[in-house]
């Protein structure tokens, strides 16, 4: 199953987009919400967790915001003639913020992992042994555009912001994957010189050469270095770069197809909680340096993980796509050149380099605390027959326990796909509200009544393309492009509180029989993710 999915992947998926083209170009462009609805909405969600007076002083800035003729209405008529411009005003300006730009390491702080159902490996051989259709959402067909851009991709890291490179429908696209073992990396060409994809049975003779050839002594833990705040990995890079032979081996791992990372055995696990919680550990940073964070290129759009003990998953850039796409691309799960190995000239400088990520690496590792709870009381069936979006009930119980925990409510986010617009990516349902505040203040009262239908209204919202964070940042960005003053409502303490979320959740479908997945690229300091199924 394992080399299936591995064969699927490189065989299939670069023809993922082929037949949707039609279909890609009908999809409508992302709208600028109005700007008077935008605001009040923000209004809303401050009200649950900010004081009186800061929100009556946020009130006023709103207020000189949005006169008429002022510097609201300008910005607001600028974001949508750029949006008539462009394929999606929100998107550049997401991935900007939000992606490229952030200099924190891709590893837990953005990456996300998936973890699947344990396999039952009893020896090496175990360990290494069409194309989409359209999807739709409420009727309405989703932009298709990602799944291109999950294969032969890669982030290169910058001085100030990182830029992404795609390889899989260009002249360039590789006939390559790079298999990662023991740290060492090995280029494995996947088609035969004909063009025709490596058989399975093909596929396993070439994986059995590289295990044998890449024993623990020769082990160089160059992959570490991807695990860095993105400025220092910035330097190393091009400090390798200068080295002919460091060059060609970066260029071989950036433009594969993808990685695949197969790695040794962690602690023993028993029971299924522990293998859940070991697992998406692996998925998400490889467990530190004395483990498998070096038997990784965190850089690559796509990594297939296998350890030897039967974990397996998967670890993604969040930059080149968003988990539910990736979890998507899950459900579909002649006499050959031996595989060519990639060397790397470790100068001094550069293993002086390698011990600082290692040391780096292994403190992110403690500092992330991670509890795995399968609930099986009852499921969203028992939900829905309550009239209650199962989603909006989660996220209110999630609410409702930071409450009772903290005695006050927090800025709240949920991830909503905008892939019913042209190259839409995500945005943030801001689940928090004066409704939502009022509901959990009140929940042990058995004489108040619940506000249940805000989120799936708020939610709709989101969805076709009327988010508020999204706007705001917009319209953020069109100052700064226009060389405008930035306005007092972006400068507010208020407008940081707003979107500094202590609670960042999220849920991913998949019809697979286990999944997890974890991201940590929304949140401070080191509080988790949720993803609920």
């Amino acid at each position: 199953m394992i080399l299936g999915c591995i064969s699927y992947l490189f065989c299939r998926f670069t023809l993922a987009t082929g037949s949707n083209l039609i279909q890609q170009k009908g999809l409508p462009k992302m709208p600028v919400p109005p700007l008077k609805q935008t605001f009040d909405c923000y209004l809303s969600m401050l009200e649950s967790i900010v004081d009186t007076d800061e929100l009556k002083h946020t009130t006023g800035l709103v207020q000189e915001f949005l006169m008429a003729g002022g510097i609201g209405e300008k910005l607001q008529r600028s974001l949508e003639r750029r949006a008539c411009k462009t394929g999606n005003w929100a998107t550049d300006d997401y991935m900007k913020s939000e992606r490229l730009a952030n200099r924190k390491p891709v590893v837990i702080q953005s990456n996300f992992g998936i973890l699947f159902k344990r396999k039952d490996f009893r020896e090496k051989h175990g360990q290494i042994s069409d194309t989409l259709p359209v999807e739709f959402m409420g009727g309405k067909p989703l932009c298709m555009k990602q799944y291109e851009q999950v294969l032969s991709s890669f982030r290169i890291p910058g001085l100030t912001t990182d830029s992404l490179v795609f390889h899989a429908k260009s002249s360039k696209a590789a006939k390559h994957i790079t298999i990662v073992h023991n740290c060492q990396f090995f280029k494995l060409d996947v088609y035969n010189s004909d063009g025709t994809p490596l058989t399975l049975e093909q596929l396993c003779v070439q994986l059995h050469r590289i295990c044998s050839s890449s024993l623990l002594t020769d082990t160089e833990h160059v992959g570490i270095l991807t695990t860095q705040q993105r400025d220092i990995w910035f330097k190393t890079y091009n400090y390798l770069l200068q080295d002919k032979t460091n060059k060609e081996s970066l260029s071989t791992i950036q433009s594969s197809i993808f990685t695949v990372c197969l790695d040794q055995a962690i602690s023993a696990v028993s029971d299924e909680i522990t293998y859940r919680r070991s697992g998406i550990l692996q998925m998400l940073h490889g467990g530190g340096s004395r483990w498998n964070s070096a038997n990784r290129w965190f850089d690559k759009g796509l990594q297939v993980i296998i350890g030897e003990d039967g974990t397996w998953g998967i670890n993604s850039s969040h930059a080149t796509a968003d988990g539910t796409v990736v979890m998507a691309m899950c459900d579909y799960a002649v006499p050959l050149p031996m595989p060519q190995k990639l060397h790397f000239k470790i100068t001094p400088k550069i293993k002086k380099d390698i011990e600082k990520a290692k040391q780096h690496i292994d403190k992110m590792v403690q500092d992330l605390d991670l509890r795995v709870m399968v609930f099986d009381h009852f499921g969203k069936s028992a939900i829905k027959a309550h009239n209650m979006s199962p989603d909006a009930f989660v996220q209110m119980a999630l609410q409702l326990a930071y409450y009772r925990i903290y005695k006050k409510c927090c800025a709240t986010m949920e991830p909503a796909s905008l892939r019913m617009f042209t190259l839409g990516r995500v945005a943030a349902i801001h689940s928090n509200s004066r409704a939502s505040a009022a509901f959990v203040k009140a929940f042990d009262d058995p004489k108040k009544q619940n506000g249940r239908k805000f989120i799936k209204k708020t939610m709709d919202l989101v969805i076709n393309g009327q988010g508020i964070e999204e706007h705001l940042l917009g319209l953020f960005s069109q100052a700064i492009e226009e060389n405008i003053a930035i306005p007092e409502i972006f400068r507010d303490t208020s407008y940081n509180k707003a979107f500094d979320f202590q609670l960042s959740t999220s849920q991913v479908r998949l019809n697979v029989i286990f999944y997890n997945c974890l991201n940590f690229s929304d949140v401070k300091d080191h509080r988790g993710q949720y993803f609920l199924n």
